[in-house]
C-alpha cells in the first residue's frame, strides 16, 4: 500500500472513530439514566416506609421481610441473564428490563396490599439483577480497553444519582394530600416508560462487543488509540481484548472473585440497610420533616456519585500511564470499602449531627462496588465479561437480603413497637429503634474492614489473567 492511501485509510479511520464516539457518549448517557431509574426503584421503599407500614400494618420485620424480597431471585436473574449475554445482544436485554420496571410499578398504583408489594418487590428484583453488569458490559463495548474505567463509573454512578434526584420529588409526591405514597410508584412507572421508548429509538451494540461484526471498525479504532497494546506491559488493560476465553470457574474459584465477593456481600449490606431503614434511622435522631429527611437520605447518595465519577476517572489517567489495574480499580476499592467499615463502626459511638456525616461516609463509601465489579471483568475476553460481573454482583447481593430483614429483627428485640397511623413516635420507641440499629453498624463496620483489608491484598485481575493465559 502506498503512503498516500495509507494515509488516506487513517483520516477515514479517525473519522470512523469519531462517529464511534459521539455515539459512545450518547448511550453513556443513556445509561446513566438507566441506572438512575434502577436505583430509584429501590429507595422508594424506603421513603415510603413510615406511611406503608401505618396504612398496612406492618410491624418492622414484616417491612424489612419485604425489603429483603427484592434480592430473593435478584441473584438468580442475574446469573442467568449474565450467561444469556454471551448469546443475546446486551441492548435487547436492557429494553426488555426497562419495560420490566416500568410496568412492575403500576400494581401499587392501582391499590395493591402487603401481598402485591411483596410479590412486585421479588419480580422487580429479578428485573433489576442484572442491570449492574448488562450495563457496564454494553458500555464497555463502546470504549477501547484504557478508557473504559472513565464511563464505565459515570453509568454505575447513575445508580447513585437515582435516589438523589428522586428522593426530593418523591419526597413530595408522598407529601401532597392529593397524590400520597402509591403515586410515588406510578411516577417511576411513568418515567420508566419514557426512558425505554428513547432507548428503543436509539439502541446500538457497541464496535467492541463480541457481536459486532465489522471487525475493520474495533482495530481502526485500536489504530487511532493513544494507548497501543504492549506486550511488555504490567496491566492487563493493554492487551484485554485480545485474551481468549478460559474455563470460567477458574475465575470463579480464583482469590481476586472471592476477594471481591466477600467485599460485596458488605456493600450490598449497606445498600439494603439504605434502601429500607436509612430514612427511618434518619427520622428517629432528630426532629425533620419528611422534605429534610428526603434530602438527608440523599446524601450518602450523592457521595457515592462523587466517589465513583472520581475513582473512575483517576483509574482512567493511571491506566493511561501504564498502571496496572489493580492498582487503578482494585487498591482504590479497598481503600474506600475500608474507609466505610471505619464510619460504620464509629456511629454507635457518637451522637448528634456527626451521625449524618458518618452515615453519608460509610453508606456513600459502600457504594463503590461497582469498581470490583469493573476490575473482575478485566480478567477476561468480551464474550465472558458479562457472565463473570454478573455472577460477582449476583452472588455479592446475599448481603442485601440479610441487611433489611436482620435490622428490622434487631429492632424487634431491642424493643421497637411501629406506632399507630397518626400517632409520633415515643422517645422511648425512637432509641429503642436507634439501639437495634446502632448493634448493625457495629457489625457491619468490623466486616467492612476486613474485607477492605482483603480487597487491597488479593482484588488483581492483572495477576489473574496473565495467569490463566500461561
Amino acid at each position: 500500500m502506498s503512503m498516500q492511501s495509507e494515509r488516506s485509510q487513517l483520516d477515514s479511520n479517525r473519522i470512523l472513530s469519531k462517529k464511534h464516539l459521539k455515539r459512545a457518549w450518547l448511550i453513556t448517557v443513556l445509561l446513566i439514566i438507566f441506572q438512575m431509574i434502577n436505583f430509584a426503584d429501590k429507595a422508594v421503599l424506603g421513603l415510603v416506609a413510615e406511611s406503608v407500614m401505618s396504612e398496612l400494618g406492618m410491624t418492622s420485620t414484616q417491612f424489612g421481610f419485604i425489603g429483603s424480597s427484592f434480592f430473593f431471585l435478584f441473584a438468580i436473574s442475574g446469573i442467568i441473564v449474565g450467561f444469556l449475554a454471551e448469546k443475546v445482544q446486551t441492548r435487547w436485554l436492557i429494553l426488555i428490563m426497562g419495560i420490566s420496571w416500568a410496568v412492575l410499578q403500576f400494581p401499587m398504583l392501582f391499590g395493591g396490599g402487603a401481598m402485591a408489594l411483596l410479590i412486585t418487590r421479588i419480580v422487580l428484583g429479578a428485573a433489576e439483577g442484572p442491570a449492574s453488569s448488562i450495563s457496564l458490559t454494553h458500555v464497555q463495548g463502546w470504549f477501547e480497553p484504557t478508557t473504559r474505567g472513565f464511563p464505565s463509573s459515570l453509568v454505575a454512578s447513575g445508580t447513585t444519582i437515582g435516589p438523589v434526584v428522586a428522593a426530593p420529588i418523591l419526597a413530595y409526591i408522598i407529601a401532597h394530600p392529593d397524590l400520597g405514597w402509591r403515586w410515588a410508584f406510578g411516577f417511576l412507572g411513568i418515567v420508566g416508560l419514557i426512558w425505554t421508548i428513547v432507548w428503543a429509538m436509539v439502541f446500538k451494540e457497541g464496535p467492541y462487543s463480541h457481536f459486532n461484526q465489522d471487525k475493520n471498525a474495533v482495530e481502526t479504532d485500536v489504530a487511532t488509540s493513544t494507548s497501543m497494546p504492549n506486550a511488555d506491559s504490567k496491566s492487563i488493560a493493554n492487551f484485554v481484548d485480545t485474551l481468549n476465553p478460559v474455563p470460567i470457574f477458574k475465575v470463579f474459584f480464583s482469590k481476586m472473585f472471592i476477594a471481591a465477593f466477600l467485599a460485596g456481600l458488605g456493600c450490598f449490606w449497606s445498600l439494603g440497610f439504605l434502601t429500607t431503614w436509612a430514612p427511618k434511622y434518619i427520622a428517629s435522631i432528630g426532629s425533620f420533616p419528611p422534605e429534610i429527611i428526603a434530602t438527608l437520605s440523599s446524601l450518602p447518595w450523592i457521595l457515592g456519585a462523587i466517589s465513583l465519577a472520581g475513582a473512575g476517572y483517576i483509574s482512567r489517567v493511571m491506566m493511561k500511564k501504564d498502571f496496572t489495574v489493580y492498582a487503578s480499580l482494585g487498591v482504590i476499592f479497598g481503600l474506600l470499602v475500608l474507609i466505610s467499615g471505619v464510619a460504620f463502626y464509629l456511629i454507635p459511638h457518637l451522637q448528634g449531627n456527626i451521625l449524618i456525616a458518618l452515615i453519608t461516609v460509610a453508606a456513600g463509601f459502600a457504594m463503590c462496588f461497582p469498581l470490583a465489579t469493573m476490575a473482575v471483568g478485566f480478567s477476561v475476553c468480551s464474550k465472558q465479561r458479562a457472565a463473570v460481573m454478573a455472577t460477582l454482583v449476583a452472588t455479592s447481593s446475599i448481603g442485601g437480603i440479610v441487611s433489611p430483614t436482620m435490622v428490622g429483627y434487631l429492632m424487634d428485640i431491642a424493643g421497637y413497637i411501629q406506632p399507630a397511623k397518626g400517632v409520633p413516635l415515643s422517645p422511648q420507641m425512637a432509641e429503642n429503634l436507634i439501639i437495634g440499629m446502632n448493634h448493625g453498624f457495629e457489625y457491619i463496620g468490623i466486616y467492612m474492614i476486613i474485607v477492605g483489608v482483603i480487597s487491597i491484598l488479593f482484588l488483581n485481575p492483572d495477576y489473574l489473567a496473565k495467569k490463566l493465559m500461561s
